[in-house]
């Protein structure tokens, strides 16, 4: 399947149905499709994800964990937002005391809140600045799913993630890269035990699937445009 703005359209439009299906069956056009995800009010669902420092392994399998956690019904409130996070910049060990944490990896490097109202997390959000990541992400990583196996067969699935990084900002990298985890194991694509080797690329472009999910943004050079941001792809190992 070539990565044609039709295939990326379709995807977006699969993305907004599946997080409201009040909306329906019909056609979504590409304004209503920036409508849908707009940047929400102050009332509008989020989590924040608190980090230390960048460990690539450490943010893979605990947005994995994080999401797996989730009672369904902050995953519908969640997911109704398009798993919005915001990315901030601090040490959760230092945090504890004075904000609630819904999951944190054990070293301490990166905590999330679980799903409130943006002016919820206006405290947290006045205290600490965006992270921005700086630097570059590694060349490859591969992370195992925390959690037990429960896959049917005897050998855990299998997955690579294609993350593009031509012009995509180490911050960006980490929205894109969370939204699909997220999004892939509310969707039972991604589970405990997997395996799961993450690639940057410079872009998508050539990659063929059959893809098991994508992340699909807007391209900043071009409005009318789309671009695929996030890969999927079943290892089959």
């Amino acid at each position: 399947m070539t990565l044609t703005q039709e295939v990326l359209r379709h995807q977006v439009a699969d993305r907004i149905r599946a997080a409201r299906p009040d909306l329906g069956g019909g056609e979504i056009s590409l304004p209503g499709m920036r409508a849908e995800v707009a940047a929400p009010t102050e009332s509008g669902t989020a989590v924040v994800c608190v980090l230390r420092r960048l460990d690539l392994p450490t943010f893979i399998a605990g947005t994995c964990a994080f999401a797996a956690a989730l009672p369904a019904e902050r995953v519908a409130d969640w997911r109704r937002a398009f798993t919005r996070t915001i990315f901030l910049a601090g040490n959760p060990g230092n945090l504890r005391d004075r904000f609630s944490f819904h999951h944190a990896d054990p070293g301490g490097t990166i905590a999330w809140t679980a799903p409130a109202t943006l002016r919820e997390h206006a405290p947290l959000r006045r205290l600490l600045r965006l992270f921005d990541g700086g630097g570059a992400l590694p060349p490859a990583v591969a992370v195992r799913v925390p959690g037990p196996d429960v896959r049917p067969s005897a050998h855990p699935a299998g997955h690579d993630l294609y993350l593009a990084s031509t012009g995509v900002t180490v911050g960006e990298s980490l929205v894109h890269l969370g939204h699909l985890l997220a999004e892939a194991v509310f969707d039972g694509l991604i589970a405990g035990g997997d395996r799961l080797a993450v690639w940057p690329v410079p872009c998508l472009v050539g990659l063929t699937g059959p893809y098991e999910a994508l992340r699909v943004g807007a391209d900043p050079h071009d409005p009318d445009r789309l671009r695929a941001y996030a890969a999927l792809v079943r290892s089959g190992s």
